[in-house]
């Protein structure tokens, strides 16, 4: 009796032995700490800046993305092994901890020559950490072998041809990390931005074709509880007439660039301003708002909206200034996006001051 007792222990020390071996290799092989550099990850198969994913890493796109400078950015999403985002129709998915989103920057040499090659200039990391979300900015180096970690962030001299021939040259700016935190602040937590269900409903050209990015990401177990598709918010492509309505387009455009510092719940909160996708409330969304505090910012206007007058607008005023005392947003950019400012105008130019109320 004793010899079965010894052996039934040992047979269960050597499951639970089994069980924690497991669990340590499983934990160990979580993403939840920074590397030093990109390659040390193992994100991408061969030419690092070929960006070539590996095996679990899943590239994706945004309808309409934030405005960096004229940056394109390649997006992936790594999760751990066997799980999944939990589908959020108004807010940015849960995804479980050891997740990392991944977004290079980068321009092509010449924009109308994609196949002249490309020169990427950062990537920046949201892990998604025991105790939360961090951001990692990485810089690349000049042979474009690789990335390394910059907690202080940097700048380089950028130039490039774009679509119409003519060379732009910037001194491009890499966020630290405090300034990554600035963006990403939700209440008082560090959230992505961009992953949520209206700005991945779209399509997007897989290796094996093209297909609905939420429909692809069940497919692959990376996300659950995906409702039917007619029951998904979208938000349509800026830059797309036949793809949304011009106010679609508009608030899509502020949803992104805008609306992550001003919503109820952003750093950018007291100004009682709000420019998310969810905001109805014409005066809220600053259809004749007089300013908080807007100081010279305001450029001596009355409204952060007037309707029909694009040009006595103080959201328009701020868009178009690049003074960092006056320029929104006042972060990821030194440029005016003379396309996304021209469409905000052309929507505030579309509004008549007779449907909305003028609060004193």
């Amino acid at each position: 009796m004793k010899k079965i007792t010894l052996l039934i222990l040992a047979f269960l020390s050597f499951c639970v032995s089994s069980y924690l071996t497991v669990h340590e290799e499983k934990k160990e092989g979580l993403i939840l700490k920074p590397k030093a550099s990109l390659s040390a990850y193992g994100f991408f198969k061969g030419d690092l800046k070929e960006l070539n994913p590996a095996e679990g890493m899943l590239p994706y796109s945004l309808n309409t993305p934030l405005f960096s400078d004229y940056a394109l950015k390649a997006r992936f999403i790594k999760l751990p092994d066997g799980t999944g985002a939990n589908y959020d129709a108004k807010e940015v998915f849960e995804f479980p901890k050891g997740t990392v989103l991944i977004k290079n920057f980068y321009y092509f040499n010449d924009f109308r020559k994609p196949e002249k090659g490309k020169n990427i200039l950062e990537t920046r990391l949201l892990i998604h950490e025991e105790s939360g979300w961090k951001a990692y900015p990485y810089i690349w180096n000049e042979d474009q072998t690789d990335a390394f970690l910059e907690v202080a962030g940097g700048s380089k001299e950028i130039s490039w041809k774009d679509s119409d021939g003519k060379k732009q040259k910037l001194n491009y700016l890499i966020p630290n990390m405090n300034q990554c935190k600035g963006c990403h602040i939700v209440g008082k937590e560090i959230k992505p931005i961009g992953p949520t269900a209206r700005q991945l409903n779209g399509d997007f050209e897989y290796k094996h074709g093209t297909k609905n990015q939420l429909i692809h990401w069940q497919e692959t177990g990376y996300l659950k509880n995906l409702p039917e598709t007619e029951a998904i918010p979208r938000i349509f492509a800026w830059n797309d007439p036949h793809a949304g309505t011009l106010e679609q387009r508009a608030r899509g455009w502020l949803d992104i660039n805008c609306g992550h510092c001003h919503r109820p719940e952003g750093p950018a909160n007291t100004s009682g301003l709000f420019l998310d996708y969810h905001t109805k409330d014409p005066f809220q969304l600053g259809i004749f708002k007089t300013p908080v505090a807007a100081g010279r910012g305001s450029g001596g206007h009355n409204y952060a909206i007037e309707p029909g007058n694009p040009d006595k607008s103080i959201l328009v005023y701020r868009m178009a200034s690049t003074d960092p005392g006056e320029m929104m947003p006042e972060l990821g950019r030194t440029l005016v996006h003379e396309e996304g400012l021209a469409l905000v105008k052309e929507w505030i130019q579309s509004l008549e001051a007779k449907d909305f109320e003028v609060k004193e």
